[in-house]
């Protein structure tokens, strides 16, 4: 009898969770690095943060972490419905949908993960 953690993965379970590693951390990466480039410019930069570390702690649920994967994703893509590079203006497109993304799962984003963007913003 299994018990969920001795059995061994296919191949095909194997590839998917190393593919999921991958894309995570390199959607990190781009998140962090983004976020290091802009933080100084945009107000809401450290509740990005706070929505980082909320999405990446295993205890918050499974539909609060894609909403905030969702929202960051949004300000990480490239192309988005105002370009970051217009001045006043180019930004105001991000923080309204990780506004909305955080109003819709503000009771997961505990103090702990505040306190952790706030940690973060000063080494930024």
């Amino acid at each position: 009898m299994s018990d969920g953690f001795t059995s061994r993965f296919t191949d095909e379970e194997m590839a998917a969770i190393r593919k999921s590693l991958r894309d995570e951390a390199r959607f990190g990466a781009e998140f962090l690095g983004r976020l290091k480039r802009v933080a100084r410019r945009i107000p809401f930069a450290e509740d990005l943060l706070a929505a980082w570390f909320c999405a990446r702690d295993p205890a918050t649920p499974r539909r609060v972490r894609m909403t905030l994967l969702a929202a960051l994703g949004y300000f990480v893509l490239p192309l988005d419905a105002l370009p970051d590079i217009m001045p006043l203006l180019g930004f105001t497109d991000d923080a309204a949908v990780i506004a909305a993304a955080l109003a819709a799962v503000a009771s997961s984003i505990t103090p702990g993960h505040r306190e952790k963007a706030k940690q973060a913003m000063t080494e930024l």
